[in-house]
């Protein structure tokens, strides 16, 4: 089939949905697609047989795009759209694939071209929207609304997560659904030659004090504060250092003044980010691993990487985690800065429980989240789309497996 696959982030570069998209590109294209992929300015090129990139032009007075919904990004999706319909003008399309809120030119463009409708949810945008600016929470039922406009119409629904199925189930029964969580460490992802991995005993100054490490954004969502307010918390003879990777300049120089002021600074390390090929090696130098998410329903995607690496995991008691973990594979302590302490301290005196929380992890991320498990359910879905005009060659990886796996 030919694919039009909207993105409307910024590719390829190492953080979450860019890595699943391009991901859930290679699978296709592997797969004996051809796909158009469309994405926006910013990020490093990519090539493979099957695929066609094409990347949208900086608007005027953009230079980063930022994460999240802002100005900058609306403006950088408007030309996401002008580039798309070009090409829908051009040439014709069996699918098109769209990620977020691309789905709604996609639906607008059914007015002049014919094709399946495959929407890529990653998040709950009402919600996001509300929470980024609260202001708007009397319109939460508008954009409720709006969103289950796309949940309806199209042919196929794959969220990331099972809270954002439950949600399309209940706005949109009858709806195909393709649950889609994110693989587990997609290496294969990563930039080539990106160096020695940065040793983290080096960091710390010792052979014995454990190491817990958070990886990820610096957002303000994510808790870093309230991780750096717990490492201020542990009790006098917990010996534990917690070393933060990723995070912009701003991000990381406000972070150390947050330890500086919470009197942590000798507790905690910032050491900015890190390349994507480093994370298995630098996940698997830690004692104990942090996400100290304050709120969200989609699953973070540095989770399945810290199950693969098999080490004791710390998270918050919130929707976003307890998809994925509960006490038998990680602590789940409520999102405060004194009981995230104390799993930490728990952690860090226990060996054995690091070790059994982390064997259980493991196994669960290998079995539900690893790479043939994504790509057996990418492909599931996309059988569903399959009339019997279509080109049933073209779908030779789809095994009967496949199809069981099917969740709607």
């Amino acid at each position: 089939m030919k694919v039009l696959f909207l993105a409307p982030q910024p590719f390829f570069v190492e953080r979450g949905t860019p890595i699943a998209v391009r991901f859930a590109v290679e699978t296709l294209c592997q797969a004996g697609h051809e796909v158009d992929l469309v994405v926006l300015h910013g990020g490093e090129d990519i090539a493979m047989p099957g695929l066609t990139l094409h990347r949208v032009k900086r608007p005027p007075f953009v230079g980063e795009v930022p994460i999240g919904l802002s100005p900058a990004k609306i403006l950088c999706d408007l030309f996401l759209v002008a580039t798309a319909f070009r090409l829908l003008s051009r040439k014709r399309f069996d699918v098109i694939h769209a990620v977020e809120e691309s789905v709604f030119p996609a639906l607008a463009a059914r007015a002049f071209r014919r094709f399946k409708l495959v929407y890529d949810m990653d998040s709950l945008m009402g919600d996001q929207v509300v929470e980024k600016w609260p202001r708007l929470a009397p319109l939460r039922r508008l954009f409720a609304a709006i969103e289950r406009w796309p949940m309806r119409r199209a042919d196929l629904v794959m969220p990331v997560c099972a809270a954002i199925a439950d949600r399309v189930r209940a706005l949109a029964p009858g709806q195909t659904i393709q649950l889609l969580p994110d693989v587990a460490t997609p290496v294969a992802a990563a930039s080539p030659n990106a160096g020695p991995v940065l040793d983290l005993r080096t960091v710390v100054g010792s052979a014995t004090t454990s190491i817990a490490l958070y990886v990820g954004n610096l957002e303000s969502y994510q808790g870093t504060d309230l991780l750096i307010d717990a490492f201020a918390q542990l009790p006098p003879g917990c010996d534990c250092h917690l070393i933060i990777v990723g995070g912009r300049p701003d991000h990381v120089e406000a972070a150390r003044a947050r330890a500086r002021a919470v009197r942590a600074g000798e507790r905690v390390s910032l050491i900015g980010p890190a390349p994507l090929a480093h994370l298995p090696a630098l996940l698997r130098q830690a004692d104990i691993l942090c996400s100290p998410r304050l709120k969200g329903v989609n699953t973070p995607m540095k989770i399945y990487a810290y199950m693969q690496a098999g080490r004791g995991i710390v998270a918050t008691d919130i929707l976003s985690h307890t998809q994925v973990l509960d006490q038998s594979r990680a602590l789940l302590v409520p999102p405060g800065a004194a009981a995230f302490a104390g799993a930490v301290a728990a952690l860090a005196a226990d060996r054995a429980l690091r070790e059994r929380l982390g064997v259980a992890a493991a196994r669960y991320a290998e079995e539900e989240y690893g790479a043939d498990a994504f790509q057996r359910r990418l492909l599931a879905g996309y059988a569903t789309l399959l009339d019997e005009h279509s080109a049933l060659p073209r779908l030779s990886m789809v095994t009967a497996s496949a199809r069981a796996d099917q969740l709607g």
